[in-house]
């Protein structure tokens, strides 16, 4: 079965306290990972890049606004549900700190601010701590996780870390030739 093409974008931003930094996550109201806390995404559309389907679905589960070119792929990460290949998906996973607007709750997701070093592992799906951390502390991440029969749990997971590096353009400036 193939996998389904999906994307995520983490938005963060310096802590109100100034120390440290938040990132935008959210409560799942209904769908796919209803209850978990999640990043924002979802499905890339038929013709849709998964950059272009990470502004979307920001905007849509947010009502925050960004641009493409300030989007940094952080990560590539497949999921294989065996009990379920109806649930494979292959996930990019975008990075900004560049996002305008006023964060708004929609009816699929709660969004909400978590402190970086405190994030809501034991509320979310099991393969987050595998992997959630290293992107946030600027890691580039490729990860593959297989879940257990319960569909809930990892069983195994494959995950490979390298620094991001400064040098490396964003999306847009690749996408603009700069």
């Amino acid at each position: 079965m193939t996998l389904t093409s999906m994307c995520l974008c983490l938005v963060t931003r310096p802590t109100t306290a100034g120390a440290g930094r938040d990132v935008l996550l959210g409560r799942k109201k209904r769908g796919f990972g209803a209850g978990n806390v999640v990043g924002l995404g979802g499905h890339v559309e038929p013709g849709e890049t998964p950059l272009r389907a990470a502004v979307r679905e920001l905007a849509e589960e947010s009502s925050l606004v960004v641009a493409e070119a300030d989007l940094l792929q952080a990560a590539r990460l497949v999921f294989r549900f065996p009990a379920r290949p109806d649930y494979d998906q292959e996930v990019a996973v975008f990075l900004t700190d560049k996002a305008e607007g006023t964060v708004r709750e929609c009816d699929e997701i709660a969004p909400a601010w978590y402190p970086v070093d405190e994030l809501p592992l034991d509320a979310m799906w099991d393969d987050a701590k595998h992997w959630l951390a290293e992107v946030l502390a600027g890691r580039r991440v490729e990860g593959e996780f297989v879940f257990a029969d319960d569909n809930v749990t990892v069983a195994r997971s494959d995950v490979r870390t390298a620094p991001v590096r400064e040098d490396v353009p964003t999306a847009g400036e690749v996408a603009s030739g700069g």
